[in-house]
């Protein structure tokens, strides 16, 4: 089963999909560039960060936006815990990235506080795009979404990326006004493979700036 209405956020540039891809095998590019996003709330926020909720609604200390789920969906996000605290801070940013895009889902707008919060340049308007898309179509989704084998590399202080994979084999498309779900089956196209590069802004927040995605890649199917 797929949930997602359109293949996410292909939107990195060649140069920057190679380094992805490096990052995902184990090596960073050493990029030191600063992200400069300011659209919908980008670089605001405090340097204390904390792993996500995988319940329904998870409310964010020091400023950051509360991200708020209805009770008929929930993402399940797995390996919080490198041992490492600057790459477990990135992991919660990395999840909280992802949280803000099925709240707009869910809220049917591209004007919430937590998108723009957790995300940066090409990836806040990729996903700007890829709410909307949703809002277009009238949808909505529900279910559980698990997040797994997730990874992170460091590129120097303030540039890192992030890699996961992602089972929407539980999750389904509903219509926002009739209610109906579509009930697809599982195939490959279930399961998603993530290269994301997140940059630590000002206010310490890890901000995910740019994404690139394989939908049914060998790499994260069972």
């Amino acid at each position: 089963m797929t949930r997602r209405s359109r293949r996410l956020l292909t939107t990195a540039t060649a140069g920057v999909t190679a380094a992805l891809l490096l990052a995902g095998c184990g090596g960073g590019d050493g990029d030191k560039s600063d992200s400069n996003g300011k659209i919908a709330g980008a670089d605001t926020g405090a340097s204390a960060s904390t792993s996500p909720s995988a319940s329904a609604s998870s409310s964010e200390p020091a400023g950051r936006p509360k991200i708020t789920f209805p009770s008929y969906a929930s993402n399940v996000f797995e390996d919080q815990k490198s041992g490492d605290a600057t790459k477990d801070a990135i992991l919660a940013d990395s999840a909280l990235s992802v949280n803000s895009m099925d709240e707009a889902i869910f809220q049917g707008s591209t004007s919430t506080k937590a998108l723009g919060f957790y995300n940066a340049d090409k990836a806040l308007g990729a996903a700007i795009t890829y709410v909307q898309g949703y809002i277009d179509k009238g949808d909505t989704w529900i279910g559980k979404t698990r997040y797994f084998d997730r990874s992170v590399t460091l590129s120097g202080a303030k540039n890192a990326y992030v890699t996961y994979c992602s089972d929407e084999s539980k999750s389904f498309l509903k219509n926002r006004k009739t209610g109906k779900v579509k009930n697809t089956p599982t195939t490959a196209d279930s399961y998603v493979l993530y290269h994301t590069k997140l940059t630590k802004n000002a206010k310490g927040v890890w901000q995910t700036t740019d994404i690139v995605s394989n939908r049914g890649d060998k790499a994260c199917q069972p």
